[in-house]
């Protein structure tokens, strides 16, 4: 294991695809990797895209590759996509629209499928996060499955999150409704060059300006942009800098990712107590406290709490 993440740090892509991998897999060597890639956490810039299906997200993500490469920037993907609910299965197509950065040692593409997590997420990618990190990656880009209204997650994961719209995605109505919007810190209003968009521009400045802000809140920017052909790219870029910018004046970056790493102890904690339950499943402890419940001995609530108390 040393040996694989010294090579992972030294930008080896076959060496960080592995590790991901032990990530994804729950392998139990994974705590050994993550206490290897503490020390270099908080490094690079993590960047979430989001929206629903067929915005453009991979498009965009594509584009922001190459902009951010010619800065210099080594740069990261974690694409996640949405898994069968009846196989398991995964058409992972980031792989297909992100090939002209395959050749490029400063990029690394990984394809994830969610498994089944709800949220946008795949349940390893906080912990990919962090390997990229490890392996010399100046900013993160995350880009979800095509989400709904209240598939969030990815407000929690990254530094700067960008909502991804596209014209006739409804009324004006649709704009101020709880949810996904509401996580923006950065809108992209791609395809702009279809009928509607100014629409959807009007739409989403009319809703911010409904939004009560301090001055020294920051107030999610609005950018066009038309990412098949490239265009509005550099002003995403901007935005995202102008936003970096605002979190380092104000010590939000801090705050930030002290939630972030709060949510990341919090899931693993969760996910052991799963575990330890699921063993009490073969045993005889659940099974006798469902039968005390069904006969009437015990309420259900007094039943978790013995069960928790014997974990």
């Amino acid at each position: 294991m040393p040996s694989l993440v010294a090579k992972a740090r030294e930008g080896d892509a076959r060496s960080v695809a592995r590790l991901i991998s032990l990530v994804e897999n729950g392998d139990p060597a994974l705590p050994e990797v993550a206490a290897a890639m503490a020390p270099f956490a908080g490094r690079a810039q993590v960047v979430g895209l989001t929206g629903a299906p067929g915005v453009g997200k991979s498009t965009t993500t594509n584009e922001l590759v190459r902009a951010l490469r010619e800065t210099g920037n080594r740069v990261g993907v974690l694409a996640v996509d949405p898994s069968s609910p009846f196989t398991g299965g995964a058409i992972l197509g980031d792989r297909i629209r992100m090939q002209d950065h395959t050749a490029d040692s400063g990029v690394y593409i990984r394809s994830m499928s969610s498994r089944g997590q709800l949220g946008g997420l795949s349940a390893a990618t906080p912990q990919a996060v962090r390997v990229l990190e490890g392996a010399g990656c100046d900013v993160i880009l995350v880009e979800t499955v095509g989400v709904g209204q209240a598939e969030v997650e990815i407000a929690s994961l990254a530094d700067t999150t960008l909502v991804l719209l596209a014209p006739g995605m409804g009324d004006a109505i649709q704009a101020v409704k709880a949810g996904v919007l509401e996580i923006a810190d950065v809108f992209v209003i791609n395809k702009a060059d279809r009928p509607g968009a100014d629409a959807t521009y009007r739409d989403i400045q009319g809703m911010l300006a409904l939004g009560g802000r301090g001055p020294d809140e920051w107030r999610p920017q609005v950018v066009r942009a038309i990412a098949a052909k490239g265009e509005g790219i550099d002003d995403v870029v901007a935005a995202i800098g102008k936003h970096r910018d605002w979190l380092e004046s104000t010590g939000n970056l801090r705050r930030r990712r002290e939630h972030r790493a709060s949510a990341e102890i919090s899931a693993l904690a969760l996910g052991t107590l799963r575990a330890r339950i699921g063993d009490l499943s073969g045993g005889t402890a659940l099974p006798l406290l469902a039968a005390r419940v069904v006969d009437g001995e015990i309420d259900p609530h007094a039943a978790a709490a013995e069960l928790v108390a014997g974990l």
